[in-house]
Protein backbone atom coordinates (compact mmCIF):
# COMPACT_ATOMS: atom_id res chain seq x y z
CA UNK A 1 0.00 0.00 0.00
CA UNK A 2 1.63 3.34 -0.69
CA UNK A 3 1.73 6.16 1.75
CA UNK A 4 -0.62 8.35 -0.04
CA UNK A 5 -2.96 5.59 0.70
CA UNK A 6 -2.58 4.95 3.75
CA UNK A 7 -2.63 8.62 5.09
CA UNK A 8 -6.33 8.68 2.97
CA UNK A 9 -7.68 5.49 5.19
CA UNK A 10 -6.34 7.91 8.15
CA UNK A 11 -8.51 10.53 7.53
CA UNK A 12 -11.19 9.23 5.30
CA UNK A 13 -11.94 8.61 1.36
CA UNK A 14 -12.33 11.65 -0.54
CA UNK A 15 -9.95 14.22 1.52
CA UNK A 16 -8.64 16.40 -0.76
CA UNK A 17 -4.52 16.57 -0.84
CA UNK A 18 -4.39 19.77 0.14
CA UNK A 19 -4.73 20.26 3.99
CA UNK A 20 -7.45 22.46 4.17
CA UNK A 21 -7.33 25.62 5.93
CA UNK A 22 -11.10 25.26 7.74
CA UNK A 23 -11.73 23.00 11.24
CA UNK A 24 -13.76 20.27 10.04
CA UNK A 25 -17.69 20.29 10.03
CA UNK A 26 -18.23 19.74 13.67
CA UNK A 27 -19.29 22.05 16.24
CA UNK A 28 -17.01 24.21 17.27
CA UNK A 29 -14.97 22.55 20.46
CA UNK A 30 -14.32 25.70 21.62
CA UNK A 31 -17.89 24.82 23.57
CA UNK A 32 -16.69 22.09 24.96
CA UNK A 33 -17.29 22.08 28.70
CA UNK A 34 -13.71 22.90 30.68
CA UNK A 35 -13.74 19.89 32.71
CA UNK A 36 -13.71 17.50 30.15
CA UNK A 37 -10.14 19.23 28.88
CA UNK A 38 -7.06 17.45 29.15
CA UNK A 39 -4.40 19.23 31.90
CA UNK A 40 -0.88 17.91 32.28
CA UNK A 41 -0.07 15.98 34.92
CA UNK A 42 3.27 16.34 36.14
CA UNK A 43 5.27 14.61 34.28
CA UNK A 44 4.78 12.40 31.15
CA UNK A 45 1.73 12.61 28.85
CA UNK A 46 -0.55 9.66 30.42
CA UNK A 47 1.92 7.76 32.72
CA UNK A 48 0.49 5.92 35.24
CA UNK A 49 1.36 7.18 38.78
CA UNK A 50 1.44 10.76 38.04
CA UNK A 51 -0.75 13.35 40.03
CA UNK A 52 -3.99 13.64 38.37
CA UNK A 53 -5.03 16.77 36.64
CA UNK A 54 -7.61 18.31 39.83
CA UNK A 55 -4.06 17.22 42.16
CA UNK A 56 -1.62 19.01 39.88
CA UNK A 57 -1.73 21.21 37.49
CA UNK A 58 -0.36 24.90 36.28
CA UNK A 59 -2.33 25.46 33.00
CA UNK A 60 -5.80 25.72 31.62
CA UNK A 61 -6.54 24.42 27.75
CA UNK A 62 -9.43 25.84 25.68
CA UNK A 63 -10.28 23.78 23.00
CA UNK A 64 -9.27 25.28 19.34
CA UNK A 65 -10.07 24.88 16.20
CA UNK A 66 -7.06 24.39 13.29
CA UNK A 67 -8.04 28.01 11.66
CA UNK A 68 -7.05 29.41 15.38
CA UNK A 69 -3.47 28.20 15.17
CA UNK A 70 -1.70 30.84 13.81
CA UNK A 71 0.95 29.70 10.57
CA UNK A 72 -0.56 26.00 10.26
CA UNK A 73 -0.24 25.75 6.88
CA UNK A 74 3.55 27.51 6.42
CA UNK A 75 5.83 24.99 8.31
CA UNK A 76 8.40 22.82 6.72
CA UNK A 77 7.05 19.75 8.55
CA UNK A 78 9.91 17.83 7.25
CA UNK A 79 12.25 19.30 9.95
CA UNK A 80 9.75 18.33 12.65
CA UNK A 81 9.15 15.16 11.92
CA UNK A 82 12.75 14.25 13.00
CA UNK A 83 12.25 15.53 16.27
CA UNK A 84 8.66 13.61 16.47
CA UNK A 85 10.95 10.66 15.72
CA UNK A 86 13.06 11.42 18.71
CA UNK A 87 9.83 12.01 20.43
CA UNK A 88 8.67 8.38 19.92
CA UNK A 89 11.56 6.63 21.28
CA UNK A 90 9.79 7.76 24.51
CA UNK A 91 6.51 9.04 23.98
CA UNK A 92 4.50 7.90 26.63
CA UNK A 93 1.42 5.90 26.58
CA UNK A 94 -0.78 8.74 24.82
CA UNK A 95 1.20 9.23 22.05
CA UNK A 96 3.14 5.92 21.82
CA UNK A 97 -0.05 4.59 19.37
CA UNK A 98 0.62 7.49 17.10
CA UNK A 99 4.67 6.26 16.37
CA UNK A 100 3.62 3.78 13.63
CA UNK A 101 1.92 6.53 11.70
CA UNK A 102 4.48 8.67 12.48
CA UNK A 103 7.23 6.39 10.82
CA UNK A 104 4.99 6.07 8.02
CA UNK A 105 4.94 9.30 7.13
CA UNK A 106 8.81 10.16 7.16
CA UNK A 107 8.19 9.77 3.60
CA UNK A 108 4.98 11.50 3.14
CA UNK A 109 4.63 15.38 2.08
CA UNK A 110 3.95 18.26 4.47
CA UNK A 111 0.26 17.84 2.95
CA UNK A 112 0.12 14.27 4.13
CA UNK A 113 1.47 15.16 7.79
CA UNK A 114 -1.27 18.48 8.18
CA UNK A 115 -4.16 16.10 6.93
CA UNK A 116 -2.95 13.13 9.42
CA UNK A 117 -2.48 15.66 12.64
CA UNK A 118 -5.69 17.10 11.57
CA UNK A 119 -7.62 13.25 11.96
CA UNK A 120 -5.51 12.61 14.90
CA UNK A 121 -5.11 15.83 17.27
CA UNK A 122 -6.95 18.21 18.56
CA UNK A 123 -5.31 21.65 19.01
CA UNK A 124 -5.53 23.45 22.82
CA UNK A 125 -4.88 26.88 23.31
CA UNK A 126 -2.83 26.59 26.53
CA UNK A 127 -3.07 30.01 29.08
CA UNK A 128 -2.82 30.05 32.66
CA UNK A 129 -5.21 30.09 35.37
CA UNK A 130 -5.87 33.23 35.71
CA UNK A 131 -6.79 33.09 31.58
CA UNK A 132 -3.59 34.80 30.69
CA UNK A 133 -3.00 33.88 27.31
CA UNK A 134 0.46 35.75 26.36
CA UNK A 135 3.78 34.75 27.90
CA UNK A 136 7.48 34.67 27.34
CA UNK A 137 9.67 32.73 25.22
CA UNK A 138 13.51 32.35 25.69
CA UNK A 139 16.44 30.30 24.51
CA UNK A 140 18.87 28.16 25.35
CA UNK A 141 21.17 26.26 23.58
CA UNK A 142 24.17 23.46 23.66
CA UNK A 143 27.85 25.38 24.67
CA UNK A 144 31.26 24.12 22.63
CA UNK A 145 34.47 24.87 24.54
CA UNK A 146 38.02 24.09 24.27
CA UNK A 147 38.80 21.80 27.17
CA UNK A 148 42.04 19.50 28.72
CA UNK A 149 41.70 16.55 30.11
CA UNK A 150 44.06 17.46 32.85
CA UNK A 151 44.87 20.56 34.83
CA UNK A 152 47.64 22.42 32.70
CA UNK A 153 48.62 25.88 32.13
CA UNK A 154 45.77 27.66 30.50
CA UNK A 155 43.32 25.68 31.59
CA UNK A 156 42.29 25.64 35.61
CA UNK A 157 38.74 26.02 35.62
CA UNK A 158 37.55 22.17 36.56
CA UNK A 159 33.91 21.01 35.78
CA UNK A 160 33.44 17.95 38.67
CA UNK A 161 31.07 14.95 38.59
CA UNK A 162 28.67 14.95 41.82
CA UNK A 163 30.32 14.68 44.65
CA UNK A 164 30.07 12.17 47.31
CA UNK A 165 27.14 12.86 50.37
CA UNK A 166 25.61 15.35 47.71
CA UNK A 167 22.80 12.81 47.34
CA UNK A 168 22.58 12.29 51.05
CA UNK A 169 22.52 15.61 51.68
CA UNK A 170 19.63 15.78 48.73
CA UNK A 171 17.78 13.27 50.63
CA UNK A 172 17.66 15.16 53.87
CA UNK A 173 16.53 18.31 52.06
CA UNK A 174 19.15 20.20 52.11
CA UNK A 175 20.89 22.13 49.99
CA UNK A 176 24.61 21.69 49.13
CA UNK A 177 27.73 24.27 49.59
CA UNK A 178 27.67 27.51 47.32
CA UNK A 179 29.28 28.54 44.05
CA UNK A 180 31.71 30.82 46.52
CA UNK A 181 32.23 27.96 48.52
CA UNK A 182 32.94 25.36 46.09
CA UNK A 183 35.37 27.93 44.47
CA UNK A 184 36.95 29.44 47.89
CA UNK A 185 36.92 26.53 50.55
CA UNK A 186 39.66 24.98 50.57
CA UNK A 187 37.95 22.38 52.22
CA UNK A 188 34.77 21.87 49.82
CA UNK A 189 37.36 21.89 47.54
CA UNK A 190 39.07 18.57 49.16
CA UNK A 191 35.40 17.25 48.84
CA UNK A 192 35.54 17.42 45.03
CA UNK A 193 39.04 16.17 44.43
CA UNK A 194 39.58 13.36 41.97
CA UNK A 195 35.60 14.38 40.82
CA UNK A 196 37.03 16.26 37.48
CA UNK A 197 35.64 15.66 34.35
CA UNK A 198 37.57 18.38 32.70
CA UNK A 199 39.85 22.00 32.71
CA UNK A 200 38.32 24.90 31.34
CA UNK A 201 39.92 27.83 30.31
CA UNK A 202 37.82 30.37 31.46
CA UNK A 203 35.58 30.60 34.33
CA UNK A 204 32.87 32.43 32.32
CA UNK A 205 32.33 29.18 30.33
CA UNK A 206 32.13 27.38 33.21
CA UNK A 207 29.09 29.62 34.33
CA UNK A 208 27.81 29.24 30.84
CA UNK A 209 28.10 25.29 31.23
CA UNK A 210 26.42 25.41 34.27
CA UNK A 211 23.54 27.80 33.25
CA UNK A 212 22.74 25.61 29.96
CA UNK A 213 23.13 22.49 32.07
CA UNK A 214 25.35 20.55 29.33
CA UNK A 215 27.31 21.11 26.80
CA UNK A 216 30.32 19.39 24.44
CA UNK A 217 33.43 19.60 25.38
CA UNK A 218 36.62 19.64 22.63
CA UNK A 219 39.24 17.56 25.48
CA UNK A 220 42.98 17.86 24.50
CA UNK A 221 45.33 14.52 25.89
CA UNK A 222 47.99 14.83 27.27
CA UNK A 223 49.20 13.00 24.44
CA UNK A 224 47.81 15.69 21.92
CA UNK A 225 45.02 13.66 20.59
CA UNK A 226 41.55 15.24 20.97
CA UNK A 227 37.90 14.18 21.38
CA UNK A 228 34.55 15.65 21.76
CA UNK A 229 32.40 15.02 24.89
CA UNK A 230 29.11 15.55 25.68
CA UNK A 231 28.78 16.42 29.42
CA UNK A 232 25.36 16.11 30.56
CA UNK A 233 23.56 17.39 33.21
CA UNK A 234 23.88 15.04 36.55
CA UNK A 235 23.22 17.10 39.69
CA UNK A 236 23.30 20.23 40.96
CA UNK A 237 24.02 21.56 44.22
CA UNK A 238 20.18 22.60 45.20
CA UNK A 239 20.71 26.65 45.63
CA UNK A 240 18.43 28.60 44.16
CA UNK A 241 19.52 29.88 40.41
CA UNK A 242 19.99 33.80 40.26
CA UNK A 243 20.45 35.69 37.18
CA UNK A 244 23.87 37.52 36.43
CA UNK A 245 21.88 39.78 34.08
CA UNK A 246 19.46 40.77 36.83
CA UNK A 247 22.59 41.55 39.10
CA UNK A 248 24.27 43.26 36.83
CA UNK A 249 21.14 46.09 35.94
CA UNK A 250 19.80 46.11 39.79
CA UNK A 251 23.57 48.01 40.31
CA UNK A 252 23.46 49.81 37.12
CA UNK A 253 26.44 48.40 35.30
CA UNK A 254 24.27 47.32 31.94
CA UNK A 255 21.51 48.30 30.31
CA UNK A 256 21.64 45.35 27.86
CA UNK A 257 21.45 42.37 29.93
CA UNK A 258 21.18 39.58 26.53
CA UNK A 259 24.08 37.27 27.01
CA UNK A 260 26.00 39.13 24.28
CA UNK A 261 25.39 42.73 26.25
CA UNK A 262 27.07 40.75 29.55
CA UNK A 263 29.94 39.44 28.00
CA UNK A 264 30.86 43.02 26.19
CA UNK A 265 30.80 43.75 30.44
CA UNK A 266 32.72 40.92 31.58
CA UNK A 267 35.60 41.95 28.40
CA UNK A 268 35.59 45.15 29.52
CA UNK A 269 35.72 44.79 33.30
CA UNK A 270 38.11 41.97 33.67
CA UNK A 271 41.57 43.53 33.26
CA UNK A 272 40.34 46.51 35.48
CA UNK A 273 38.32 45.18 37.96
CA UNK A 274 38.64 41.39 38.30
CA UNK A 275 37.17 41.43 41.88
CA UNK A 276 33.94 42.51 40.13
CA UNK A 277 34.06 39.79 38.28
CA UNK A 278 34.20 37.67 40.65
CA UNK A 279 31.20 39.02 42.65
CA UNK A 280 29.33 38.85 39.39
CA UNK A 281 29.98 34.92 39.55
CA UNK A 282 29.86 34.33 43.04
CA UNK A 283 25.98 36.28 42.53
CA UNK A 284 24.83 32.89 41.16
CA UNK A 285 24.99 30.19 44.35
CA UNK A 286 23.56 27.73 41.95
CA UNK A 287 26.31 24.60 40.69
CA UNK A 288 25.71 22.10 38.35
CA UNK A 289 28.10 19.10 38.72
CA UNK A 290 27.96 16.78 35.11
CA UNK A 291 28.14 13.32 33.50
CA UNK A 292 29.82 12.06 30.37
CA UNK A 293 26.89 11.03 28.28
CA UNK A 294 28.92 7.61 27.06
CA UNK A 295 27.89 7.60 22.99
CA UNK A 296 29.63 5.77 20.05
CA UNK A 297 30.38 9.21 18.56
CA UNK A 298 28.82 12.51 19.65
CA UNK A 299 26.23 13.01 16.88
CA UNK A 300 26.42 16.79 15.65
CA UNK A 301 22.79 16.62 14.42
CA UNK A 302 21.32 15.72 17.60
CA UNK A 303 21.55 18.04 20.81
CA UNK A 304 21.86 16.57 23.99
CA UNK A 305 18.90 14.33 26.07
CA UNK A 306 16.40 16.71 27.38
CA UNK A 307 14.34 15.63 30.82
CA UNK A 308 12.19 13.38 28.09
CA UNK A 309 14.83 10.91 28.19
CA UNK A 310 14.93 11.69 24.24
CA UNK A 311 17.97 14.11 22.25
CA UNK A 312 16.87 17.36 21.98
CA UNK A 313 16.45 18.74 17.77
CA UNK A 314 17.52 22.38 17.08
CA UNK A 315 14.59 24.19 16.69
CA UNK A 316 12.05 21.64 17.36
CA UNK A 317 12.29 21.29 21.24
CA UNK A 318 11.57 23.68 24.32
CA UNK A 319 11.87 23.03 27.75
CA UNK A 320 8.28 23.68 29.46
CA UNK A 321 7.36 23.66 32.99
CA UNK A 322 6.28 19.93 33.17
CA UNK A 323 3.37 20.72 35.58
CA UNK A 324 1.63 22.87 32.86
CA UNK A 325 2.44 20.82 29.63
CA UNK A 326 3.63 17.20 29.85
CA UNK A 327 7.05 15.68 28.45
CA UNK A 328 6.38 14.26 24.72
CA UNK A 329 3.40 16.58 24.24
CA UNK A 330 3.51 18.07 20.47
CA UNK A 331 3.16 21.95 20.84
CA UNK A 332 2.68 24.81 18.24
CA UNK A 333 4.25 27.91 18.81
CA UNK A 334 3.51 31.45 17.99
CA UNK A 335 5.89 34.01 19.15
CA UNK A 336 7.16 37.61 17.75
CA UNK A 337 9.43 40.21 18.47
CA UNK A 338 12.77 41.75 17.64
CA UNK A 339 14.80 37.84 17.54
CA UNK A 340 12.21 37.72 14.77
CA UNK A 341 9.06 35.71 14.01
CA UNK A 342 8.29 31.88 14.74
CA UNK A 343 5.22 30.04 14.21
CA UNK A 344 6.17 26.04 14.32
CA UNK A 345 5.90 22.69 15.71
CA UNK A 346 7.98 21.62 18.40
CA UNK A 347 7.49 19.11 21.86
CA UNK A 348 7.94 19.55 25.04
CA UNK A 349 11.26 18.04 25.91
CA UNK A 350 12.94 19.44 28.36
CA UNK A 351 12.73 21.29 31.62
CA UNK A 352 14.43 23.95 33.44
CA UNK A 353 14.65 25.42 37.16
CA UNK A 354 13.50 28.63 35.41
CA UNK A 355 11.14 27.70 33.32
CA UNK A 356 7.16 27.75 35.56
CA UNK A 357 4.29 28.46 33.83
CA UNK A 358 1.63 27.91 31.78
CA UNK A 359 2.86 29.83 28.60
CA UNK A 360 6.45 29.43 29.52
CA UNK A 361 9.13 27.85 27.00
CA UNK A 362 12.78 27.53 26.66
CA UNK A 363 13.39 27.11 22.86
CA UNK A 364 16.54 24.90 22.31
CA UNK A 365 18.35 26.67 19.44
CA UNK A 366 21.47 24.23 18.94
CA UNK A 367 24.96 23.77 19.19
CA UNK A 368 27.62 26.06 18.90
CA UNK A 369 28.36 29.85 19.12
CA UNK A 370 25.60 30.55 16.38
CA UNK A 371 23.51 29.47 18.42
CA UNK A 372 24.26 30.73 21.32
CA UNK A 373 23.98 34.15 19.69
CA UNK A 374 20.25 33.66 19.07
CA UNK A 375 19.70 32.27 22.59
CA UNK A 376 21.51 35.06 24.28
CA UNK A 377 19.12 37.44 23.01
CA UNK A 378 15.54 35.80 22.69
CA UNK A 379 13.09 37.40 24.81
CA UNK A 380 9.83 37.80 23.53
CA UNK A 381 6.31 37.07 23.64
CA UNK A 382 4.47 34.09 22.83
CA UNK A 383 1.47 31.89 23.12
CA UNK A 384 0.73 28.05 22.74
CA UNK A 385 -1.51 25.82 21.63
CA UNK A 386 -1.00 21.87 22.43
CA UNK A 387 -1.56 19.34 20.14
CA UNK A 388 -3.71 15.87 21.91
CA UNK A 389 -4.77 12.88 20.80
CA UNK A 390 -8.51 12.66 19.61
Amino acid sequence: MTLALIVGSLVACGTPRQAPVEADARPSPATKPLLEAPRASGGMAGMPGTPSPQQSYRSRWIAATWRDVPGWQNDNLQEAWNAWLQNCERPGPLFAPLCKDVRQLILGSDDDRRLWMMANLQPYRVESLEGVVEGLLTSYYEPLFEASAQMRPGFSVPLFAPPEGLAEARRGGRAWFSRQDIESNPQVRELLRGRELAWLADPIDALVLHIQGSGRVRLTNPDGSTRVARLAFAASNEQPYQSVGRWLLDRGLIRDASWPGIKAWINSTQQTNPRLVQEMLWSNPRYVFFREEVRQAVDADLGPRGAQGVPLTAGRSIAVDKDAIPYGTPVWLSSNGPSGSLQRLVFAQDTGSAIVGAVRADYFAGTGNDAGEFAGRMKQGLRLWVLWPK
